[in-house]
């Protein structure tokens, strides 16, 4: 079992960058597969990013490409999602989320057993 906690997001202005940091509790963080998420008010939970056990392969929702970029340090338990460019539409609550065994679709939601509390990302135009 994993447990996750978010931090990072805040308040930004459109066109600014956040870095959002989840940090995970036990040592076998590198034997999971992540993942972010975010839902905004009203609607369904989307898929933002994954990435492997090692850090390769990682795969993106096709609004993020070029603009996040997701990483890990299985030294320090901790994942990453750099959000550059950000724009109002990416306001939401961010989640990051383990799926212990690789399962796919990478992007199914169904495949994340363990979920942290979501940090807010909001951005103003």
């Amino acid at each position: 079992q994993v447990q996750l906690v978010e931090s990072g997001g805040g308040l930004v202005q459109a066109g600014a960058s956040l870095r959002l940091s989840c940090a995970a509790s036990g040592r076998t963080f590198r034997s999971y597969f992540m993942a972010w998420f975010r839902q905004a008010p009203g609607k369904e939970r989307e898929f933002v990013a994954a990435i492997s056990w090692s850090g390769e392969p990682t795969v993106y929702a096709d609004s993020m490409k070029g603009r996040f970029t997701i990483s890990r340090d299985n030294a320090k338990n901790t994942l990453y999602l750099q959000m550059n460019s950000l724009k109002p539409e990416d306001t939401a609550v961010y989640l990051c989320a383990a799926n212990a065994n690789g399962y796919r679709p990478y992007a199914d939601r169904r495949n994340y057993a363990y979920w942290g509390q979501g940090t807010q990302v909001t951005v103003s135009s």
